[in-house]
C-alpha cells in the first residue's frame, strides 16, 4: 500500500519517457496528471484507514534488500510521516496543472516531477535509516535538472550552487547515521531498534552535531541558507512550490524523526543554543525580506524566518511543542505554495517581479483583482491572523516554547510582526494605487492559474477554522518521541491546551 505512494511516479516517470512525442506535449502532461491525482485519492484512502490513536507505524512493508550493508527495504506510515505524505500528494498535482502548456521537452519535465514525488514519499515513509538517506539524496537528481534546463537567467548557477549545498548536506546526514551503527554495533539501519537504544550523553552529542548540520542545510537555517533565494528565483513556479512547500521540509521532518527521536538527551541539552539559533534565523530571514525588491525573494527570505519557528518548536521537546512543529509544516507548505503561485500569475502577466515598477495591480477592470486578493489572503495568513492556518500553527509554536524559552520566543515574535510589514510593504507597491500606463491592459487570467491558488485558500481556511483535523493525526506520535520522563514539562497542560483544539 505504501509501495505505491514510490513506484507507481517511478513507473509513470518511465511510462512518459517512452510515450511517443506528441507536438505541444499535451499527453505527457495528462498523464502525469492523472497519475499524481490517483496517488493524492490514494493518500486519502489511507488516511481514512490510518488509525491516530497507535503510535506504531502502519502499513508496515518489510524486505531485506543487501545484507551486507543492513540495508532494508522497510516502509511504514505514522503521525508524524501522514502529514507530509499528504501535503506531498496535494501539491504535487498542483504543481503539474500550473505548469505551462508551452514549455520544452514536457516529457523530460513531467517525468521528473513524478520523480521528485517519489523521493520525497519515500524519505517521508522510510523506516530505515539508510532507505531514508537514499530517497533523500534522490531527490537532488530531478531538482537539480527542474532548475538548471526550466529555470530563469541564472539557472545553471542556482541548480550547482543547490547540488554542492544538498550534497554537503547528505553526507553530514550520512556520517551521522554510519556513527549510529557503529557505536551501537546494530547489525542493520533499521530505526525503531536504533531509536530504543541509549548512548552515553557524549556519544549522542557527537552525532547529533552532524546531523544538525546536514538538516539545516535543508531547512535551511541561518547561516547555511544562501542557496534557497537563488533556487527560488531562479526556478519555475511550480518549482518553488514543491520547493518551498514539501523538500524543505525533509530537513524538518527529520529534526523530529532523528534529531529528537533518537538523540533526545544530547537534544534536550543542545536545545537552548538551538532555540536561539532559531530565533537568529527567524530575524534574519525577516529583516533580509524587506530589503528585498523581487517579488519571489521576499516570498523567499520569509520561507526562511517560518521555517525557523519548526526548529524553536521542536527544541521545546514538549508533546504541544512538538505538535505545533507539524502544524507549522503544514501551514508553511500551504502558505508558501499559495504565494509562490500568485507571484508567478504576476509576473506571467506583466513580465516583471520588480516592486518598484508594478503598482495598482488591483484594479478591478485592468488589474488582477483576484489575484491581488489571493496574495492578500496569503499574506494575512502568513503574518498569522485569525482564521487562518497561519495563526493557528505560530499560536502553538510561541504558546508551548514561551514556558521553556521566553527570550528567544519573544524574538520570534518580533520575526512574526516583521512578517506584516515586509509584505504589507509588497502588497502596497504592487497592488494599490493608480495602475501605470506602462502595464497597460493585463491579459487575462485563466482559470489554470486561477484554479490551483484559490484551492489552497480554501485549505488555508479551512484548517485555520477548524484546526482539530489537521492536529488530531499527529498528536499522538508526536507526544510518543519524548521517552524521559523528566522532559515531559507541564505535560498534563500542554495535553490539555491541543484538546482545546477540538
Amino acid at each position: 500500500m505504501l509501495s505505491a505512494l514510490i513506484w507507481i511516479p517511478v513507473l509513470g516517470a518511465i511510462a512518459i519517457g517512452c510515450w511517443p512525442q506528441d507536438e505541444q506535449g499535451k499527453q505527457a502532461r495528462r498523464i502525469a496528471l492523472a497519475i499524481s491525482g490517483g496517488l493524492f485519492l490514494w493518500t486519502l484512502y489511507l488516511g481514512f484507514r490510518f488509525d491516530p490513536q497507535q503510535t506504531q507505524t502502519q502499513f508496515t512493508e518489510y524486505l531485506p534488500w543487501i545484507a551486507g550493508l543492513g540495508l532494508n527495504y522497510h516502509l511504514g506510515l505514522d503521525g508524524l510521516s501522514l502529514p507530509l505524505i499528504f501535503l506531498n500528494s496535494f501539491l504535487t498535482p498542483i504543481a503539474i496543472y500550473s505548469s505551462s502548456p508551452a514549455l520544452p521537452r514536457q516529457r523530460f519535465y513531467y517525468a521528473l516531477l513524478l520523480l521528485l514525488h517519489a523521493g520525497a514519499a519515500g524519505a517521508f515513509l522510510a523506516q530505515d535509516l539508510l532507505l531514508f538517506f537514499l530517497f533523500y539524496e534522490l531527490e537532488l537528481i530531478p531538482l537539480y535538472f527542474l532548475i538548471a534546463i526550466w529555470g530563469g537567467g541564472r539557472r545553471g548557477y542556482a541548480a550547482m550552487k543547490f547540488l554542492i549545498y544538498t550534497s554537503i548536506s547528505g553526507f553530514f546526514v550520512l556520517i551521522s547515521f554510519l556513527g549510529v551503527v557503529w557505536l551501537t554495533g546494530a547489525p542493520n539501519f533499521d530505526y525503531k531498534p536504533l531509536a530504543a537504544q541509549v548512548l552515553p550523553l557524549s556519544q549522542q552529542i557527537l552525532l547529533l552535531v552532524p546531523l544538525l548540520l546536514g538538516l539545516f542545510i535543508k531547512i535551511p537555517i541561518f547561516p547555511f541558507h544562501t542557496w534557497l533565494p537563488d533556487a527560488h528565483v531562479e526556478a519555475s513556479t511550480p518549482i518553488s512550490v514543491l520547493l518551498a512547500g514539501v523538500l524543505l521540509k525533509l530537513g524538518t521532518y527529520g529534526l523530529l524523526r532523528f534529531g529528537v527521536g533518537m538523540f533526545l538527551d544530547a537534544w534536550v541539552v543542545l536545545a537552548p543554543y538551538l532555540a536561539y539559533l532559531a530565533a537568529i534565523s527567524a530575524l534574519y530571514g525577516a529583516f533580509a525580506a524587506i530589503a528585498q525588491q523581487d517579488m519571489k525573494k521576499v516570498v523567499a527570505y520569509s520561507s526562511i524566518a517560518h521555517m525557523s519557528y519548526i526548529l524553536l518548536a521542536a527544541t521545546a521537546t514538549t508533546p504541544l511543542s512538538l505538535e505545533a512543529a507539524v502544524c507549522q509544516m503544514i501551514g508553511h507548505g500551504l502558505i508558501s505554495a499559495l504565494l509562490f503561485l500568485v507571484v508567478g500569475v504576476v509576473y506571467k502577466k506583466t513580465g516583471s517581479r520588480d516592486v518598484n515598477y508594478l503598482v495598482g495591480l488591483l484594479n478591478p477592470e485592468r488589474g488582477l483583482p483576484l489575484i491581488g486578493s489571493l496574495t492578500i489572503l496569503g499574506v494575512m495568513a502568513s503574518a498569522g491572523l485569525p482564521g487562518m492556518i497561519g495563526f493557528i500553527a505560530e499560536f502553538l509554536v510561541f504558546r508551548s516554547s514561551f514556558p521553556l524559552f521566553p527570550i528567544p520566543t519573544l524574538l520570534c515574535m518580533v520575526g512574526t510582526g516583521l512578517t506584516a510589514v515586509y509584505f504589507l510593504l509588497m502588497v502596497n507597491k504592487v497592488f494599490f494605487g493608480r495602475l501605470t500606463p506602462e502595464l497597460g491592459q493585463l491579459p487575462r487570467v485563466d482559470w489554470s492559474d486561477r484554479f490551483p491558488p484559490i484551492i489552497l485558500a480554501v485549505f488555508i481556511i479551512i484548517f485555520g477554522l477548524q484546526p482539530s483535523w489537521m492536529v488530531r493525526w499527529s498528536e499522538t506520535q508526536t507526544a510518543a518521541l519524548i521517552i524521559s520522563p523528566e522532559l515531559r514539562v507541564s505535560q498534563s497542560q500542554s495535553l490539555s491546551a491541543m484538546k482545546t483544539l477540538h
